[in-house]
């Protein structure tokens, strides 16, 4: 008797992409955000203030102002 061999299924990724638009009109996509931080009752509120933390350490490693943000998206995908 032949099994079907079954694709084992993928595992959930430890974090949601994020799309990011600032106020100057520039966009990062793909910004990673904890899964975990977005289980709660306020959806996905918490991703932009982990974009903004992350956003302030990576301006404090380069000497530049961080920039503001204007909106976060989930990304598509």
């Amino acid at each position: 008797m032949l099994r079907s061999k079954q694709k084992p299924k993928p595992q959930e990724s430890g974090f949601v992409l994020f799309d990011v638009y600032y106020e100057d009109g520039s966009r990062r996509s793909n910004r990673r955000v904890p899964r975990a931080a977005l289980n709660g009752l306020d959806g996905d509120a918490p991703a932009r203030e982990i974009i903004e933390a992350q956003d302030r350490e990576i301006a404090e490693k380069s000497g530049r102002p961080p920039l503001a943000i204007s909106r976060v998206v989930r990304s598509a995908g």
